[in-house]
């Protein structure tokens, strides 16, 4: 099968290619999904530049990517939820990814059946950015009516769904962007955006209950300073925790190292009486079918910022570096 794949730690220029890859094997509880569509995502280059090396080891080459949309061409012999012309999308398992190919092998467990409102390309646009703004706003910070959400970057990948998650779980939101995606964001339910070219959001927004955060460095640290008591900063650009080490079989230096990385931040919330949680979002196919439904019913609208043929992934993955995307970026693969 043709894949884009990693050959080595580097830049996107010198070590991702196109290749001839095998197609993957499909174990007892699979399904082997024929790639219509894919979509990037920022961990995409991080683990092609390396950053991620200390925590994930890679093979390679390695067949990168993480969301796709398809159809269901073998299944394993113990799958029961699907059948061999199934359309179907997922956000597949972070040590078994590989959606920039022709072909990928999901646990049953991760993959969810496309809603037929959606296209391919919008199917593949939800899954890592839906549950990870799913499981931020409704499992950690168990978002209520009436609350004061804070999402940064409100116009990129992330950001542009967690605006409308927020937004049905019944939060007023403020959000932080460029000057020319105000109106986008407004148009995606934000009720107060901060222009961050012109006004530091710590200075204007105050009493929030939670701050989705998705950018990291000094902007974490801000971000403690608009929360009210009892408050909570979910962040998914924060040093792992240990507990998550330790669930990873991480050894006890890493989760040790880990523990050290978190104090300052720990420390912070701790003296404002606040709560910080770094975490990393799981692949989940029961939760990928509810969001699912939700954007079948047209409350979450996946945001398409360009699409790419699989041979020019190379170019997908430099745009997406410039962090000028609004919304996703999208491979087609096999339509």
């Amino acid at each position: 099968m043709k894949a884009i794949v990693c050959t080595r730690y580097g830049k996107t220029d010198d070590v991702v290619e196109l290749r001839d890859m095998p197609t993957p094997v499909v174990q007892a509880n699979d399904v082997l999904i024929k790639v219509h569509c894919a979509s990037l995502n920022p961990i995409d280059f991080k683990i092609q530049q390396g950053a991620m090396k200390a925590i994930m080891k890679f093979k390679f080459p390695l067949v990168l990517g993480f969301d796709a949309s398809g159809e269901v061409v073998q299944v394993g012999a113990d799958v029961k939820q699907f059948k061999v012309g199934d359309l179907v999308f997922s956000r597949v398992a972070s040590d078994r990814f590989g959606t920039f190919a022709e072909f990928v092998s999901v646990d049953e467990k991760l993959v969810a059946l496309k809603p037929a409102a959606l296209t391919h390309a919008k199917a593949a646009a939800l899954p890592l950015v839906s549950l990870t703004s799913w499981q931020a706003l409704h499992s950690i910070a168990q978002v209520k009516l009436g609350q004061k959400v804070l999402i940064h970057a409100g116009a990129g990948g992330i950001g542009s769904i967690a605006i409308q998650i927020a937004k049905h779980l019944g939060a007023y939101v403020a959000t932080t962007t460029s000057t020319k995606n105000v109106e986008f964001v407004k148009s995606l339910g934000a009720d107060n955006v901060v222009d961050y070219k012109t006004t530091a959001f710590e200075q204007v927004l105050q009493g929030y209950d939670m701050v989705f955060e998705t950018l990291g460095g000094d902007n974490l640290a801000k971000s403690f300073n608009v929360l009210k008591p009892g408050g909570i900063v979910v962040s998914i650009v924060g040093i792992p925790t240990a507990e998550w080490g330790k669930k990873e079989g991480l050894p006890i230096y890493i989760q040790w190292l880990l523990s050290l990385l978190n104090i300052k931040p720990n420390q912070t919330a701790k003296r404002l009486g606040v709560r910080y949680v770094p975490f990393l979002m799981e692949a989940d196919g029961q939760q990928l079918a509810h969001i699912g439904s939700l954007a079948a019913q047209g409350i979450i609208k996946p945001i398409i910022d360009r699409t790419y043929p699989l041979e020019q992934t190379k170019d997908a993955l430099l745009y997406l570096q410039t962090s000028r995307a609004t919304g996703k970026i999208i491979i087609e693969i096999g339509l």
